[in-house]
């Protein structure tokens, strides 16, 4: 597992940082403003803030004096493609199953599904 990998999951991890995603998928928000629908200070949502940068999640850049934070979809997929390998690992034995059990069903039974 790459690196950006790691750092994507990390930041995946915590409650709190998957709902700052779901925040920022309506609009771009400066750390008040994100601040504003969590029941933290505003270090600690900046300290998620930058967990979620570092996983390449959402990028920073600055307004004036405000940091605004953006969604960065794209950063998900390192994430979406170790998942969809795993997925795809599982279709197969699934579906390898499915073969030996209809293999050994008698054959006076119909499938009804």
């Amino acid at each position: 597992m790459t690196q950006e990998t790691q750092s994507a999951f990390r930041a995946l991890a915590d409650p709190t940082r998957r709902q700052i995603l779901l925040q920022l998928r309506s609009a771009d928000m400066s750390i008040g403003e994100v601040a504003d629908h969590f029941p933290m200070t505003r270090a600690a949502v900046k300290k998620h803030l930058g967990i979620l940068e570092e996983g390449n999640l959402i990028s920073v850049s600055v307004k004036g004096r405000e940091r605004i934070n953006k969604l960065e979809p794209e950063g998900i997929k390192a994430v979406a493609d170790w998942i969809t390998f795993f997925s795809g690992f599982w279709d197969s034995k699934l579906s390898n199953l499915q073969s030996a059990l209809n293999k050994h069903q008698p054959k006076d039974q119909t499938n009804d599904e």
